[in-house]
């Protein structure tokens, strides 16, 4: 998906949050979230934990993947990280902040960023303080999500904050929050003065977004929406650059006799959902399963407007399971593609 966005315009692309503490634990599942490819560079690696001295040296443990700034993830609100002490919970320990900014920025050579929230409740909004204490111990930008921990993804984002943010530090602020459309991203720059700006959950499932930003702010026709098609073409292609699947086109044609971008709309769901699990597993002899992860293909791409209700009603009831097993019996012997 990161490379997805890259392609599409994205300036630089973020990791999923990584614990330091899991790395130094060498938790199994944690390593493959450090994988970087040369594609997809720039890369922001993203880091986070509570105690400085784990997260310095878990920081200069990873220097040399590759990945070219590493970013202290201190906005995360949900609890099992907040909870913890960790995440968006460091806006309420100024110290900490300093300590953790300040440790990780002797000990590596890559720029240092710092993620932060509003504040960790309306009562406390204490963006610029951190922000401060941020630059103060060495972070190269830092980058605010106008929303306090306490509103999570609701209500709207404050984007004043951000502008308080950006004339009260001297490195660069990057804005976050609420930013949709390539409107929103131009209005975002103009009212706060941000840097850049980082986008979220508005690229789930549309990538594309960030294609109409970049043309949108040069001035030039923003790109109309890819059809419904290349929308399938582009997921299929993502899910098996990210499958681990070994010849996942090929499997794709094994199992339908198809070009993946001329799949139906239901076999597209089903397959999808089959590369999604690194393992692999055939979607005939595990019914049950596909099912289930074809209906979040199906109602995830509903939600995103790119198929209709009818749509997704007809993919839903189309007998691709037993167009499977006839396309290829050896699904039946429980072979793995």
């Amino acid at each position: 998906f990161r490379l997805l966005c890259k392609e599409q315009g994205a300036g630089m692309v973020c990791t999923e949050m990584v614990s330091a503490k899991a790395i130094a634990y060498h938790n199994r599942n944690t390593i493959p979230l450090l994988a970087v490819s040369e594609e997809e560079r720039p890369v922001s690696l993203q880091l986070f934990g509570s105690d400085p001295d784990i997260i310095s040296e878990m920081a200069a443990y990873i220097e040399e993947r590759p990945f070219d700034i590493l970013d202290l993830n201190m906005g995360c609100p949900v609890p099992k990280v907040a909870g913890n002490g960790e995440g968006s919970a460091l806006m309420k320990r100024p110290d900490l902040v300093d300590a953790i900014v300040r440790k990780t920025v002797s000990r590596i050579r890559k720029p240092v960023t710092v993620k932060i929230r509003s504040g960790f409740t309306a009562d406390t909004v204490n963006a610029v303080e951190i922000a401060k204490i941020a630059e103060a111990a060495g972070a190269s930008a830092v980058a605010v999500h106008g929303r306090t921990r306490e509103q999570y993804y609701t209500g709207k984002a404050d984007w004043d904050i951000i502008r308080q943010v950006k004339e009260a530090v001297k490195i660069p602020v990057i804005g976050n929050g609420d930013v949709d459309s390539p409107e929103s991203a131009k209005r975002m720059l103009d009212e706060t003065g941000c840097d850049g700006v980082m986008v979220g959950r508005a690229v789930r499932g549309n990538p594309w977004l960030f294609r109409e930003i970049v043309a949108y702010l040069e001035g030039k026709p923003v790109p109309e929406r890819p059809s419904k098609e290349e929308i399938l073409e582009n997921y299929l292609n993502t899910v098996n650059f990210g499958s681990g699947c070994y010849g996942a086109q090929a499997a794709a044609r094994r199992y339908f006799a198809k070009d993946a971008s001329s799949l139906t709309l239901s076999e597209a769901a089903v397959l999808a959902a089959a590369l999604q699990n690194p393992s692999g597993y055939d979607p005939a002899l595990h019914p049950a399963a596909s099912r289930s992860r074809q209906l979040t293909v199906l109602n995830y791409m509903q939600q995103q407007g790119y198929i209709s209700a009818a749509e997704h009603q007809a993919a839903e009831n189309d007998p691709v399971y037993n167009r499977v097993r006839q396309t290829d019996p050896e699904m039946d012997t429980g072979s793995v593609y």
